[in-house]
């Protein structure tokens, strides 16, 4: 078992600091805090549940589901990963265009997610859709950057340096090979893949317009 980590960019320094990123993190981690307080009730009240949004009922949990978290592991691996793009992404394109770009392409990522599983009453909930976004832009905007990287096989760990355009490019076809399991996961719980898909090519198509 083992997998990569990015860190982030080795290539560039951003020209301001990230207010927006690092406001984005600050928020999942209050939402997550409020979820560890109020239980099951919160999260089933502020997730997206599939059958609810096609019921044309509780359209704005498609905004509220993108900062909530199913664990600890889920919401660490979610901020380490837009930690290691989305200041780059944030300096390209302006903080205001970066945050509706980001929380668009957590909304997008959201309704792929719902077209594939319209009558589910399983919650679903993440910031990977909006992260998957960011990763499409950076994978179009800088796709030769080099990022530090772990590398880890069990618990052996390597830093190295990989070209943004391999390292995306990888994690991208692992999600195309996993979005089949979405069936077998539809009723009850999983990865959502075809939200990761449907907000990277959000990134990947419309990246350049939001641009400054």
């Amino acid at each position: 078992m083992g997998g990569m980590i990015p860190l982030g960019d080795a290539s560039r320094r951003t020209r301001r600091w990230p207010v927006v990123t690092v406001g984005l993190i600050a928020a999942n981690v209050w939402v997550f805090t409020r979820e560890l307080m109020f239980g099951p009730r919160f999260i089933y009240l502020y997730s997206v549940i599939p059958a609810r949004i096609v019921a044309g009922r509780s359209w704005g949990t498609l905004l509220t589901a993108m900062f909530m978290h199913a664990s600890w592991l889920h919401i660490i691996g979610n901020m380490i990963f837009f930690w290691a793009f989305a200041p780059q992404i944030e300096d390209a394109m302006g903080r205001i265009r970066f945050l509706a770009f980001y929380l668009i392409g957590g909304v997008v990522a959201m309704l792929t997610q719902i077209a594939a599983m319209p009558t589910s009453h399983v919650p679903n909930l993440g910031a990977s859709g909006a992260i998957a976004a960011v990763m499409g832009a950076f994978l179009v905007t800088y796709p030769g950057d080099r990022i530090k990287t772990a590398l880890w096989f069990v618990i052996i760990i390597r830093i190295t340096y990989i070209p943004a355009v391999l390292l995306i490019g990888v994690w991208f076809l692992m999600q195309l090979f996993s979005a089949g399991e979405v069936a077998g996961h539809v009723q009850r719980g999983g990865v959502a893949y075809l939200a990761h898909i449907g907000g990277f090519l959000f990134g990947v198509l419309t990246a350049r317009l939001w641009r400054r």
